[in-house]
C-alpha cells in the first residue's frame, strides 16, 4: 500500500499520469493500474481522469494532505539509510576489549585507516562485558561466550593464554605445574582463575594471587617488574617474549583458549563500512601466529 500511496502522491503533484510515470520511471499503464488498486483498497475514488490530466476528488485531496509529508519524509529517511548502509564513506562505531584493541591491534588500526581514509573510526575500548546495544555501535569485537540473544555473533577464532615471568627473574622457575603454588603470581580479573592444559592433562591453580588488577596492562607491567608469574593472552605478550622482556614458564602448558567474536545487533544491518572492517580484520588475524582462526 505504501508503494501505491507513493505513486498517488507523485501523480497528484504532477497533475498528470504521464508526467507522474516519468518521474517514477514507470509506464503509464502500470501507474494507472496501481492507482486503481489503491482506490479499490481504500474504497473510494481519488482522482478524476481526463485528456487534460487529472484532478483530485475531495477524498483524494484529503488523502494527499494527510499522507504527502509522511511519504516524502519516509522516502528521505530511506534514501539516507540506503546511503548510510551502502557507502564506504562515513562513521563506523566499534567497541573492542582494551587488551585486544590497544596493543595487539595497533598495526591493524594503522593499516585500516591508511587503506580506508573515507571511513571515520569511532573506537571505544573497554570491558569485554560492556553492552553493545545501549552504546549503539555498528560492530564490536568480543571475547568469551556471548549470551545476549539480541546480538548476532560471528566466531572468528581463539587466542591461547600462556604463563610468563620477567626475564630478569633470578630464582629457579617451576619444573612441574604443581610447583606453581610455591611462586608469587600476578593476575588480571579476567584471568584470575587459572585452568591449565597440556594434551589430556588439566591443572586448576587455586592459590590466591599476590597481585591482581582489572587491567591486563598493569598485570604485565608488574610481571616485567619481577612481581611474579602471570597467565596472559599470547596476543598481549608475544612482542615482549620476542624482545626478551619476559619469558614463558612451563611452555607445554597453556590456559583455556579465549574465544574471539564479532557481534552486532540483530536489528541493525551491517553497513558496507562494517563489512569492510570485518573483512580486513579477518585478513589481519589470519596472519598472526597468536591467533587461531575457526575452520
Amino acid at each position: 500500500m505504501l508503494d501505491n500511496l507513493n505513486i498517488f502522491i507523485a501523480v497528484a503533484e504532477q497533475q498528470s499520469l504521464s508526467r507522474g510515470a516519468q518521474v517514477l520511471g514507470m509506464t503509464i499503464a502500470t501507474v494507472s493500474r496501481r492507482l486503481h488498486e489503491l482506490e479499490n483498497k481504500l474504497g473510494c475514488e481519488l482522482c478524476h481522469r481526463s485528456n487534460k490530466g487529472i484532478t483530485l476528488t475531495q477524498t483524494g485531496k484529503a488523502y494527499y494532505e494527510e499522507t504527502a509529508n509522511f511519504i516524502h519524509e519516509l522516502n528521505l529517511r530511506l534514501s539516507n539509510l540506503d546511503n548510510d548502509l551502502n557507502s564506504l564513506s562515513g562513521e563506523l562505531k566499534i567497541m573492542v576489549p582494551t587488551n585486544i584493541g590497544s596493543g595487539p591491534l595497533n598495526e591493524f588500526w594503522r593499516s585500516f585507516t591508511a587503506d580506508n581514509s573515507n571511513i571515520l573510526l569511532d573506537v571505544t575500548l573497554g570491558d569485554p562485558d560492556d553492552d553493545v546495544i545501549p552504546n549503539q555501535v555498528d560492530i564490536a569485537i568480543r571475547s568469551g561466550p556471548q549470551e545476549n540473544s539480541s546480538l548476532i555473533q560471528k566466531k572468528l577464532g581463539t587466542i591461547d593464554s600462556v604463563l610468563v615471568v620477567s626475564s630478569n627473574y633470578n630464582k629457579a622457575l617451576p619444573e612441574t605445574v604443581s610447583q606453581l603454588k610455591f611462586y608469587p603470581s600476578v593476575a588480571a580479573h579476567l584471568f584470575k582463575d587459572w585452568t591449565l592444559n597440556k594434551d589430556q592433562e588439566k591443572y586448576i591453580f587455586t592459590k590466591k594471587h599476590n597481585h591482581i588488577s582489572n587491567d591486563m596492562s598493569v598485570t604485565l607491567n608488574l610481571v616485567k617488574a619481577g612481581a611474579g608469574i602471570a597467565l596472559l593472552p599470547m596476543s598481549m605478550v608475544h612482542n615482549d617474549i620476542e624482545n626478551g622482556e619476559v619469558k614463558r614458564v612451563l611452555p607445554l602448558w597453556t590456559g583455556s583458549p579465549r574465544e574471539i567474536s564479532l557481534v552486532w545487533p540483530k536489528k541493525r544491518t551491517l553497513s558496507k563500512r562494517a563489512l569492510k572492517f570485518r573483512e580486513e580484520l579477518v585478513a589481519f588475524l589470519e596472519k598472526k601466529y597468536w591467533f587461531s582462526l575457526n575452520d
